[in-house]
């Protein structure tokens, strides 16, 4: 994913979460027989505090991603697919390449891609070293990116009430979200937040976010259009459903964007679906998972 591309896409899952549903869902239906309307404000705290749990916990679950990439719309044909086992290192994941059902590839090869995550997981541990400790602080670094992100969402927007729909049996509030013309970006990352309009559903029972259907409305500078441009048009699906008992991660990601990076055109038109989330620990605890895997995985054939 381009540099730029992946910030947008932060910023727009930040309007709310870090999770999604893992199935394609039903056409929103409007509700006619609505409780009273949620306190804003409570429901909003709510769900900014839950997203801080549930990213607290990603770095503790594996899950199979299953990536169809294509060159303009999602009726084009694809022109690229691809599934991975994304396991959490402490600084980062490791990416496995399986089949979309998480089955291996090749098993030869599916065990020496184990190994070398043995080793970045041994690596991990050593917080005495140099490489690792600064590995470390870039990672959090990053975190409280986001958490700061996630906060400025109640103060970069406007939320406007729509009442309640329903989905598959589920009834979920939803707003609209128009950026605040008094909101005073804090950053490079915050300050696209004044190109985006979106709208989210929220599951008031759980305080979670469900979904988010966001539109960027006019081009996006970056490096003062220098570096790069997204292009007004472009569009993004979130969504996130829980995945153990008040733990709700990524289940969807649909990017449709266009833009340019320096003088050449730029493109991404991915949809990407997460599931089987799996709880693997952190770095020691994973550590011990993998190599029971890799206890039961034959050796690999030595050279004649």
């Amino acid at each position: 994913m381009h540099w730029w591309v992946f910030r947008l896409a932060m910023v727009v899952m930040l309007t709310s979460s870090s999770g999604m549903l893992a199935v394609c869902v039903a056409p929103y239906l409007h509700n006619d027989s609505e409780p009273r309307v949620p306190d804003k404000q409570v429901l909003l705290k709510r769900v900014i505090a839950n997203q801080h749990h549930d990213d607290a916990e990603v770095d503790v679950y594996e899950h199979i991603e299953h990536r169809l990439a294509r060159k303009t719309a999602e009726e084009s044909p694809i022109i690229q697919e691809q599934a991975f086992r994304v396991i959490p290192t402490g600084t980062g994941a490791d990416k496995i390449p399986v089949h979309p059902d998480g089955r291996p590839i090749d098993p030869v090869g599916y065990a020496e891609e184990l190994r070398k995550l043995e080793k970045a997981l041994v690596w991990a541990m050593n917080t005495n070293g140099r490489a690792q400790r600064e590995a470390l602080a870039k990672y959090r670094k990053k975190q409280k990116d986001r958490e700061e992100l996630v906060d400025a969402t109640l103060d970069a927007f406007l939320f406007t009430w729509m009442g309640r729909e329903s989905v598959e049996g589920q009834t979920l509030a939803k707003f609209h979200l128009d950026p605040n013309p008094a909101y005073r970006s804090t950053s490079r990352v915050t300050a696209i937040f004044s190109h985006i309009r979106a709208t989210v559903w929220l599951d008031e029972s759980a305080g979670q976010l469900a979904r988010v259907d966001a539109e960027i409305f006019e081009d996006m500078a970056f490096g003062g259009g220098v570096l790069a441009k997204v292009y007004k048009g472009g569009h993004i699906i979130f969504e996130q459903s829980e995945v153990a008992p008040g733990i709700w991660f990524p289940v969807l990601y649909d990017y449709n964007l266009e833009g340019r990076k320096f003088l050449f055109a730029m493109g991404m038109h991915v949809r990407t679906r997460m599931k089987q989330y799996k709880r693997i620990g952190p770095p020691a605890e994973a550590l011990t998972v993998i190599r029971a895997e890799l206890n039961k995985v034959r050796p690999v054939p030595s050279d004649p």
